[in-house]
């Protein structure tokens, strides 16, 4: 059975950066991209960055200001997965949950975990 915690949100004002990770229990971590998704206010569930199984390739949208600012990585030794996201904005305050796979388009269905609450706030 795979379980995966998030961990490292917060309250931080515009501009400021924060480093989310995820630790994934389970096994096979190295063999599995991972994605990092969001749920926003009124918006939905929306990607936000995948990376590869071997962690060499790092996936962003190009339809939204993240590529740039986020930054994805992980662990394969210690099965972490993480986010480091700089220049914060208001539009980035929401709920980071980290899945299984490469998921462009996630659904609520593919969320596992409690994901941890990021508010930028002034």
């Amino acid at each position: 059975e795979v379980r995966l915690a998030e961990s490292g949100g917060g309250v931080v004002q515009p501009g400021e950066s924060l480093r989310l990770s995820c630790k994934y229990s389970g096994l096979s971590f190295s063999s599995s991209d991972m994605s990092w998704v969001r749920q926003t206010p009124g918006k939905g569930l929306e990607w936000v960055a995948a990376i590869s199984a071997g962690g060499t390739i790092p996936y962003y949208p190009d339809d939204r200001d993240i590529k740039g600012r986020f930054t994805i990585s992980r662990d394969n030794n210690e099965d972490l997965l993480y986010l480091q996201m700089d220049n914060l904005k208001t539009e980035d305050t929401a709920v980071y949950y980290c899945v299984l796979g490469r998921r462009t388009r996630p659904t609520m269905a593919m969320v596992s975990s409690p994901g941890t609450q990021v508010t930028v706030s002034s």
